[in-house]
């Protein structure tokens, strides 16, 4: 089941309706117990445990002797704006329900969630929580600290500007904040060019989720759905580029990973 999950997302089919269309008409034959689309879609949530536990597993082998990582965040839209109040989308409990917030990349306001990340320097994921839209960047730096991440330089963007939290997170877990200043502080001095350089491996890694992967695409109709696509999606990116690793290809080309 996650092995079918995973090779679905990483040859860009995120639609499980087309997929089981395709197996049944042209892979029949390799597939004589294929199940019923509804009983997969059911079993691939019950297993999100074990999906997590790969991900991390892959991830950890990757990320060996490191300490530079990278924290940012993405919108991850469940419907159009105008759609905002008839939508019943993930609204099953009111704790989790979708909300509007604001793009500061992308400038519009939208509605749905936001997917935050913090990868190694080279874009390996390490952890990732999904919040509300409206919820701000900086309190995820709180989960960063139950997260296992200790004695190592996060570096984020000017969303994580905060000297309180600097302050805690280097008290706590040893963890230096690196973030740009804002040009009207006093004694503002340009980012390091090294930690800039650094910044463009998750911003990569978030334009190939977006558009390889199909992010901002949602079909699911509950939170419990849309948290295990997402978790899938996420994944399958591990996985390639784990096997890029062991092909000694540079880890970040996922559109070649499986290419002969």
């Amino acid at each position: 089941m996650l092995a079918l999950a995973l090779i679905a997302e990483s040859i860009g089919i995120d639609s499980e309706t087309y997929l089981f269309g395709k197996l049944n008409k042209d892979y029949r034959a390799n597939f004589t117990n294929l199940v019923h689309r509804c009983n997969f879609n059911r079993r691939r949530k019950t297993l999100a445990a074990y999906l997590q536990q790969l991900n991390q597993s892959l991830a950890d082998r990757m990320n060996e002797g490191e300490n530079v990582f990278i924290v940012d965040s993405v919108p991850v839209p469940i419907c159009k704006l105008a759609r905002e109040k008839p939508s019943k989308v993930c609204r099953e409990c009111f704790e989790t329900a979708p909300d509007k917030g604001y793009s500061a990349v992308n400038k519009p306001y939208y509605f749905g969630y936001k997917l935050h990340l913090a990868t190694l320097a080279n874009g390996v994921f390490h952890a990732m929580d999904l919040s509300k839209a409206s919820v701000h960047d900086i309190h995820y730096l709180n989960d960063l600290k139950k997260n296992g991440l200790s004695n190592c330089t996060l570096i984020g963007d000017k969303g994580y500007l905060s000297k309180s939290q600097q302050l805690d997170l280097f008290t706590v877990a040893k963890i230096e904040l690196k973030t740009p200043m804002r040009s009207n502080q006093a004694g503002a001095q340009p980012m390091i060019p090294i930690f800039r350089k650094v910044r463009k491996c998750i911003e990569t890694l978030f334009a190939q989720l977006c558009d390889q992967f199909m992010l901002k695409r949602n079909y699911a109709k509950t939170v419990a759905g849309l948290s295990v696509r997402i978790l899938n999606k996420v994944t399958a990116v591990t996985c390639l580029q784990f096997v890029n690793k062991q092909n000694n290809k540079p880890i970040s080309h996922l559109k070649y990973a499986l290419a002969c």
